[in-house]
């Protein structure tokens, strides 16, 4: 072989090794998966941005793409099977599906009977107009302000709190309004009756993207809490099929692009890890 053609067929070898490098790890499939080339998920539909039917009567939103491109890297077909919410824990315990992707919470009274694959994390988050964003600034950017909050929510009592850490330390009160729901409270940031909502992060998030604007969270998010879908208790092959596949999803930037896609993307985890019980929860 000539000198030309060593150096030819060297450099496809160097090639085929850094192109068979770059592809992305083979994902494991369960077994179910593998016997019925479908990847079935429970699902409620019903809770935008997270999945939701568009005007078209289609599948959308945040975990129905994520579960299309699970389904890819498994080389399945997706079903995703409409299912109530209070249902899922009991069925995942019963054997009737796999899988129940929601944002779920961890609690130790769901992990007697469930685990968990973490993807998410989410909390309270505050919302203002873009002329006012610059003014929420310091370790405590509601002092002074004046806060729309839900009645009874978790934001009501947080707002409270939030509020005397302020007067304690010398700081102007939070002037708190109660609204009874939260397109009520948006309005009232629109109309300059208050400064800013403390509302659930991810609601938060999407009335941004649907206010077209009006709206811009802000980057603090309190109270914060991973999320995750639920796996039938002890069934490692589906959680392992879970965590690797949403894991090339995270390596390829496809799990960012889709949260960027609803205004999500400050929701991010760093990557997708197993929980089965409590003290396998990380602080992210």
């Amino acid at each position: 072989m000539n000198a030309y053609l060593r150096m030819t067929s060297l450099a496809l070898a160097i090639s085929a090794i850094a192109w068979g490098g770059s592809q992305a790890a083979e994902v494991p499939k369960s077994t179910d998966v593998k016997q019925s080339g479908t990847l079935a998920v429970a699902n409620t539909l019903d809770y935008a941005p997270f999945e939701y039917l568009d005007a078209d009567g289609k599948q959308t939103g945040i975990i129905v793409e994520l579960a299309g491109e699970v389904a890819k890297l498994v080389d399945a077909k997706l079903d995703v099977q409409r299912t109530p919410f209070p249902s899922m824990i009991p069925g995942l315990a019963a054997g009737r599906f796999k899988i129940a992707w929601e944002t779920f919470s961890a609690t130790p009274e769901r992990l007697k009977q469930v685990d968990f694959v973490m993807f998410l994390k989410a909390g309270l988050a505050v919302s203002t107009s873009p002329a006012k964003k610059a003014s929420f600034s310091g370790d405590t950017p509601l002092c002074g302000k004046r806060v729309g909050v839900s009645a009874g929510s978790a934001s009501d009592f947080l707002v409270d709190k939030l509020g005397k850490e302020c007067t304690d330390k010398g700081q102007a009160a939070i002037e708190k309004s109660v609204f009874n729901s939260s397109t009520d409270i948006v309005q009232a940031v629109l109309s300059d009756r208050v400064d800013a909502r403390m509302d659930d992060a991810t609601a938060s998030s999407y009335f941004e993207v649907t206010s077209k604007g009006q709206l811009v969270v802000l980057p603090t998010l309190y109270e914060v809490a991973p999320l995750g879908m639920a796996i039938a208790k002890d069934d490692k092959e589906t959680a392992d099929m879970m965590v690797g596949a949403l894991s090339e999803l995270f390596k390829n930037g496809t799990y960012k692009a889709i949260l960027e896609k609803y205004g999500m993307g400050v929701y991010a985890i760093k990557e997708p890890y197993f929980v089965g019980t409590m003290d396998a929860l990380r602080a992210e």
